[in-house]
């Protein structure tokens, strides 16, 4: 639709609603000279009543959630009322002319209640006029579900012309040198035996293969292995003292005694440090006691 049947369809609604607030305006202003008001208060109460309903609906499209709620009802409540007035102007014509006061039904109770309905609309406008004018000045937008994903979709397609903007790395190449080919060897003819012999064409060198670059394939970083588990460990025989004790003899059989030392002995029978001082002390004192015994024998 273009903006001239916009601004035709606007301007027609607005003559309607004019020529609407006018019909009621009759018979509003009738009910409130009839409930007491002057002539001038008879005169603006239409606009308190039908003007409420304009704002209510106008806060209907501006509000959401709750606040809307809240003006929908209030539209409805003075749009019944209206209704209400109109209704009982129409149903009882000496109130056309409004000049006398009078009752609005025959039956008490429900002209008491019409008159507090009469009267209480402006003072309802007052405070549900003011409770939704200050809702719709404190109202944020929020944006709705069709805007969420118009957001979206222009954010995913900024992301995707990014990325295909954005130019691309070379891939890394392993260049590797074309190796020189040798110059080849003379094709010697043999020597023609019995007669002649066709000259034989000297080969041609082949020409070297070219080598393509081929990206270089990088090999993840390697984990820190740590420990090795007990299980993987290769098993070693647990050797008592006195096997070590034997096998400390026979290494050290011919070693002079300025050679029997702990770090000496350790490394021949690959043992700690700890028993290779005890192995030492015990053939020292071994050997001793032989030299003692040798002794007394001679």
């Amino acid at each position: 639709m273009n903006r001239l049947a916009k601004g035709l369809l606007v301007a027609a609604l607005v003559a309607v609603v004019g020529m609407a607030f006018r019909v009621s305006w009759n018979a509003q202003h009738d009910v409130a000279r009839t409930v007491g008001a002057d002539d001038t208060a008879a005169f603006l109460y239409p606009f308190v009543v039908d003007g409420l309903m304009a704002l209510a609906l106008v806060a209907t499209l501006v509000l959401t959630g709750k606040d809307r709620t809240f003006a929908l009802r209030v539209l409805a409540g003075y749009t019944a009322a209206s209704l209400v007035l109109n209704y009982v102007h129409g149903l009882v014509p000496a109130l056309r002319g409004g000049e006398a006061r009078m009752q609005l039904a025959d039956w008490a109770p429900a002209n008491w209640a019409l008159v507090l309905l009469a009267t209480s609309l402006p003072v309802g406008a007052i405070f549900f006029g003011s409770d939704l004018v200050a809702k719709v000045l404190h109202h944020r937008t929020t944006p709705t579900a069709d805007q969420d994903e118009t957001q979206q979709s222009h954010t995913n397609r900024l992301g995707s012309d990014l990325q295909e903007s954005a130019p691309e790395a070379p891939p890394a190449v392993a260049e590797s040198p074309a190796p020189e080919s040798a110059d080849p060897a003379p094709v010697v003819a043999p020597e023609p035996v019995g007669g002649p012999v066709a000259e034989v064409e000297p080969v041609k060198p082949t020409e070297p293969p070219v080598l393509r670059p081929v990206a270089a394939v990088e090999s993840g970083p390697r984990r820190a292995t740590g420990r090795v588990p007990q299980a993987a460990r290769t098993p070693r025989p647990t050797r008592t003292p006195d096997e070590l004790l034997t096998e400390a003899r026979s290494a050290t059989a011919d070693w002079p005694d300025e050679k029997l030392t702990a770090d000496a002995i350790r490394k021949a029978v690959r043992t700690s440090s700890a028993n290779g001082r005890l192995l030492r002390d015990a053939l020292k004192s071994e050997r001793a006691e032989r030299v003692a015994v040798e002794a007394e024998a001679a």
